[in-house]
């Protein structure tokens, strides 16, 4: 199997809900992360790299950000004669209520396309994969589905994961909704959403299930068991769901580390966005900044240590900032002090103003906001 015969799925706000703070004015797809990247840039940049050259964007609402991120998809080399990057808004203008009825409202577009194969995606994952070896892992296994999975503690957002138990061989025995246990001590096969289907079984499948009102995925995947040959490909490389606000700030925070910006950001599997022309970011004579990222375009007059900065923020003398997340464009003033802080979108934060929050709880400031 070929991956250009795959077309790429992705779900563009299922966990909206799950980060109303972040996902208010934007689908979850296009929340901004890591200091220049949005989280749909991993999955299509993941989908690209392996090939994929048809990708549709499943979006709910607030997707102008997506929409003017994204774009034709030219930075993901999608924008070619023989590639395609679509947004896909609701049918009939309704959000929907479920997996199996937006995959069904979408049929006039998946059967139209001319790929074999439908890898599905949630949007949310952090990760830099290769999907040619789920591929090639699939076909060896003459499975009907394979679902990819990471062994991993269960992130906070997830009320009902589905959680797998597998043999040697990779084949799905069981399929789990929301087990007895989850904390941060243990470890479960969660299936994060990435599906690897044939089209015409996948649509089969929802069809039947909507002729008997199945509409829950979790119960469809658990009948399925016995009618189909289910694999499950385990993702052994760096894997972050953001499906909650902590989430989403233990990964920029985990940026810090060496290992995780290496296996993230390969240079044999690349990870593209939207560029934005900036000037170099100037750092003052005032400035210190020890163990942080900070994009271009920024002001540095302060103090920074283990922060995310986005482009054109500027920080003004005399400030102090400690495990912050500040998006594009925001103003810190002088003298002022932050710590465990998450800055949207163009904010202004006042001189000598003072925020702290904690690493299990950060304070979050709303787009365009005025402290």
């Amino acid at each position: 199997m070929r991956s250009n015969n795959v077309l790429g799925f992705i779900f563009a706000a299922t966990l909206d809900d799950k980060i109303p703070e972040l996902a208010s004015s934007r689908t979850t797809a296009s929340v901004p992360i890591g200091g220049k990247y949005r989280l749909i840039d991993f999955d299509l940049s993941n989908m690209s790299n392996s090939g994929i050259n048809n990708v549709g964007i499943v979006a709910k609402s607030n997707f102008q950000s997506l929409m003017d991120h994204v774009g034709s998809g030219s930075a993901y080399d999608l924008s070619k004669r023989r590639s395609n990057l679509s947004i896909l808004p609701p049918y009939d203008g309704k959000a929907f209520s479920s997996f199996v009825e937006t995959i069904y409202n979408m049929h006039g577009y998946i059967e139209h396309c001319r790929e074999e194969y439908i890898l599905i995606s949630q949007g949310n994952v952090v990760t830099n994969i290769d999907y040619t070896d789920v591929f090639d892992f699939h076909t060896k296994k003459k499975a009907d589905i394979t679902l990819i999975y990471k062994n991993h503690a269960i992130p906070q957002g997830y009320d009902r994961p589905i959680t797998l138990d597998v043999d040697e061989d990779g084949k799905v025995i069981q399929v789990f909704v929301k087990p007895g246990v989850v904390d941060k001590e243990s470890k479960f096969n969660h299936a994060y959403g990435s599906v690897l289907i044939k089209k015409d079984l996948l649509m089969s499948e929802i069809r039947n299930a909507l002729s008997v009102n199945q509409l829950d995925i979790r119960r469809l995947l658990q009948s399925s068991l016995g009618k189909y040959s289910i694999y499950a490909y385990e993702n052994k490389g760096y894997c972050a769901a953001i499906s909650s606000i902590n989430d989403y700030f233990e990964f920029n925070m985990d940026l810090m580390k060496k290992e995780v910006r290496d296996e993230l950001f390969n240079p044999q599997r690349p990870i593209y966005t939207k560029v934005r022309d900036d000037a170099p970011s100037r750092y003052g004579l005032t400035s210190n900044v020890k163990n942080s990222i900070i994009a271009q375009g920024c002001v540095i007059n302060g103090e920074v240590e283990n922060c995310v900065i986005s482009k054109g923020v500027y920080v003004g003398e005399g400030a102090k900032l400690s495990n912050c997340i500040v998006m594009q464009d925001t103003k810190i003033g002088c003298n002022t002090n932050l710590n465990y802080v998450i800055i949207d979108k163009d904010v202004t934060i006042k001189d000598g103003r003072s925020l702290m929050g904690y690493d299990s709880y950060p304070i979050y400031i709303a787009k365009k906001s005025v402290v």
